[in-house]
This record gives structure tokens, C-alpha cells and sequence, in this order.
């Protein structure tokens, strides 16, 4: 209905028409890195991406990508709607690129699921949906990754890097920032995420160590 309205929502519908139903990943493992914005998942991802001679994708999708402007600023439903849509766009590139080598992906289905759920949820941790509730499952019909990292740091060494960093804050990044609480509801719902779960890795310390852990992950979970 907002196509009408939108001229880059009927693009996005017009990609969304043109994935297959039901992707197949390929022979590769799929590695999701997940975690709030300054948690180190673009160096990482990209250190995955070279250490593993792998593709690095991104979440929305490079093809509707510079549409998130034009949806940031549109009602949540629309909004939400965009970044669903952008997974089910995303998931028809993985099925394609894992068939020839390791896919390594900045953000997937769970950050979508994740600020959905911690926006429509006001209050404490403990006014989340309880942790068996279905809004935490993955969906049936999107490809599934081999392995989510869920990236966290300290609140206060987070805030210390975006500054450091300087750049402009999303609207959720400033969100977050603002709203502590917020925050606890994002973390906690990529906890409570199954089939698959978030594994959580400590992104606090160097480089180096963090990448070290990371192979190790992946060596166990996609052998």
C-alpha cells in the first residue's frame, strides 16, 4: 500500500518478487556477526572475511541499502517492514556466494527481531516477551546461517568507541544511548534468540585476542 506513496518501496517489493522461495545454502559454512553498533563487528567481519578467503555481506543488502534514510524516517511498521524484506533479499546472495566460499554476514535476521522486539516493548528486561515465546524463533522460511557471534562490550567502553569514532548516530543508535533501558532490552533479546541461538563472545579485548577466539568458534560449529 505504501508503494503508492514510497517510489523506493515498490523497487524493494520488485526485488523481494524476484528471490526464489525457500533458499538452499550452499556447500560453505554461513557465520553471522550480530551485537549493538561499536562492538567491532566491521573489523572482525573483515578479518573473518580475510582470514577465511570468504564474502562479507551486509544487512540490508548492498542493492536496497541506500534506501535506510528514506525508511528510518517512515512509521515503525514500514520501517520494520523494509529490514524484514531486506533479510529475504539478503538470504537469495548468501544461498548464490556460499556455494563457492565462506559467507560471513554484519547483521541478519536477529538485530531485525531484536529492535523490533525492544521497540514495542516499553519498560524493563522483565517486561520482554517470557523467553519461550515465538517472536524469538527463526523464521521457517528464511535461510539459516551455520553460526551467529553476538558481539558485546562493556556500555561504557561502547559509548567511549562511538565517540572516538565521531560518526552521526542512527536514530536507534541515539536510542540506545539515551535509554539504558532500551539498550537492556535489545542485549537481552539476542539472548533469548533460538534455532540458532547467539553464541556471545567478549569483543572487549584487543583485536587480536578477539579474533582468535572468533576462528576458534567457527572451527568448532562448522568443522
Amino acid at each position: 500500500q505504501c508503494a503508492e506513496r514510497i517510489p523506493e518501496a515498490e523497487a524493494v517489493l520488485d526485488l523481494l518478487q524476484k528471490c526464489p522461495e525457500h533458499q538452499k545454502k550452499g556447500g560453505f559454512p554461513v557465520i553471522v556477526f550480530e551485537g549493538l553498533d561499536a562492538t567491532g563487528k566491521t573489523t572482525v567481519t573483515q578479518a573473518v572475511k580475510d582470514t577465511l578467503n570468504g564474502v562479507l555481506l551486509r544487512s540490508p543488502p548492498a542493492c536496497i541499502s541506500q534506501w535506510r534514510t528514506v525508511f528510518d524516517d517512515e512509521p515503525t511498521p514500514i520501517k520494520r517492514a523494509f529490514y524484514a524484506a531486506g533479510n529475504y533479499i539478503l538470504a537469495s546472495e548468501i544461498a548464490k556466494a556460499s556455494t563457492q566460499a565462506p559467507v560471513i554476514i554484519d547483521r541478519y535476521w536477529h538485530s531485525t527481531a531484536a529492535y523490533t522486539i525492544a521497540t514495542e516493548t516499553s519498560g524493563k528486561v522483565q517486561d520482554l516477551p517470557p523467553a519461550q515465546d515465538e517472536v524469538y524463533q527463526w523464521p521457517e522460511d528464511l535461510l539459516k546461517p551455520d553460526l551467529v557471534l553476538l558481539l558485546t562490550v562493556d556500555p561504557d567502553e561502547r559509548v567511549r568507541r562511538l565517540q572516538h569514532r565521531g560518526l552521526q548516530k542512527t536514530k536507534e543508535e541515539a536510542e540506545l544511548e539515551a535509554n539504558s533501558l532500551f539498550r537492556q532490552r535489545v542485549e537481552e533479546s539476542y539472548r533469548r534468540m533460538v534455532n540458532p541461538a547467539c553464541q556471545e563472545v567478549d569483543a572487549s579485548p584487543s583485536k587480536e585476542e578477539v579474533l582468535k577466539t572468533v576462528l576458534q568458534l567457527i572451527k568448532k560449529h562448522c568443522a
